[in-house]
C-alpha cells in the first residue's frame, strides 16, 4: 500500500508545482471545465481531500458533513464557497494540510477497511486511487487553461483501472442496461509497458495510449479527439458515456471541443 500512497503524494505535488507560482490573475482564469476558475479547481480538490480525511477518521462526522451538504443545491454550493473565494495562499495552505492528513489517515487503515463516501463505501485502497484520479483530472483542466503540456506518468495506471472497472457504473448511472459483452482494453503506459484488462478473445476492444483512455474516462476529451482504436458497438458506446467519477450523469466534451492546445 505504501506505493499507492506515494503515487497519491506525487500526484498532489505535481499539481502543486504547477499552481504554486501562479499570479492572482492566473488563479482567476476560467478553465474548460463547466466555467470553473483555476482557484475553484484547486479548492474543489482540497475540499474533497478534507472530506475524505474526515471519512477515514470519523465516520459519524463525515455522515453529518454530507447530510448537511446535500440538503439542497444551495447548501452544497455554500459548503465550499468560503474556500473557493479565499485568497490563493489560503487555499494552498488548506490543501497541503488536508492532503497530508488524508494520506496519514489512509495509511493508518487496513487497505481493505471500508470507508464511507457519498455513494457506496470504498476500501482505503480504492479511496487513494480515486483521489489520484480526481487530482489528475482537475489538473488536466489547469494545464489546458495554461496551455502547457504535462508529461504522463505511470500513475495513470490507477486512473485507467478506475476507468475500466466503472464500465458497469457508466451504464447504470444513465439508466442503461449493462451490456453482457466483454471489452478488451490494451493500453500502452508512459514507460512503454502494456496494460491490459478483459479477455484476450473478446470480440470488442479499445487500444491505444493510456493517457488518451484516461482523458476520455474522466471526460476531458472526446474519444474522437484521441488516438484510441475502438472496435465494436459496445466499446464505442462505452467511450461515449464513460464516467470514472461519482455523481449524476455528466456529458463530456463534444468532438473538437477540448483538443490538445485548445
Amino acid at each position: 500500500m505504501e506505493e499507492i500512497y506515494q503515487d497519491l503524494k506525487n500526484e498532489y505535488e505535481a499539481l502543486d508545482t504547477i499552481v504554486a507560482g501562479l499570479s492572482g490573475e492566473q488563479w482567476d482564469l476560467l478553465t474548460p471545465f463547466i466555467g470553473w476558475t483555476i482557484k475553484y479547481e484547486i479548492a474543489h480538490v482540497a475540499y474533497w481531500d478534507m472530506a475524505a480525511r474526515v471519512a477515514a477518521t470519523d465516520g459519524e462526522a463525515f455522515k453529518k458533513l454530507i447530510e448537511d451538504m446535500l440538503t439542497s443545491e444551495e447548501a452544497y454550493d455554500e459548503s465550499q464557497r468560503e474556500l473557493r473565494e479565499a485568497a490563493p495562499a489560503y487555499v494552498m495552505d488548506y490543501w497541503r494540510r488536508e492532503r497530508r492528513g488524508l494520506i496519514d489517515a489512509l495509511a493508518a487503515r487496513d487497505p481493505k477497511d471500508r470507508i464511507p463516501w457519498v455513494g457506496p463505501t470504498m476500501s482505503a485502497r480504492s479511496k487513494a486511487t480515486a483521489r489520484i484520479m480526481e487530482t489528475w483530472a482537475h489538473g488536466q483542466d489547469v494545464v489546458d487553461t495554461l496551455g502547457i503540456k504535462r508529461e504522463p506518468t505511470n500513475r495513470l495506471n490507477h486512473v485507467a483501472h478506475i476507468g475500466v472497472i466503472t464500465f458497469g457504473w457508466s451504464h447504470v448511472n444513465r439508466g442503461l442496461e449493462v451490456p453482457d459483452v466483454a471489452v478488451r482494453v490494451e493500453l500502452t503506459g508512459p514507460s512503454g509497458d502494456l496494460w491490459t484488462w478483459g479477455p484476450e478473445e473478446a470480440s470488442e476492444s479499445i487500444k491505444g495510449q493510456a493517457e488518451d483512455f484516461c482523458l476520455v474516462v474522466v471526460q476531458r476529451r472526446h474519444v474522437d479527439d484521441t488516438g484510441l482504436e475502438v472496435e465494436g458497438d459496445v466499446a464505442r458506446n462505452w467511450m461515449l458515456i464513460a464516467q470514472a467519477f461519482a455523481g449524476p450523469p455528466v456529458e463530456g466534451p463534444k468532438p473538437g471541443e477540448r483538443v490538445t492546445g485548445k
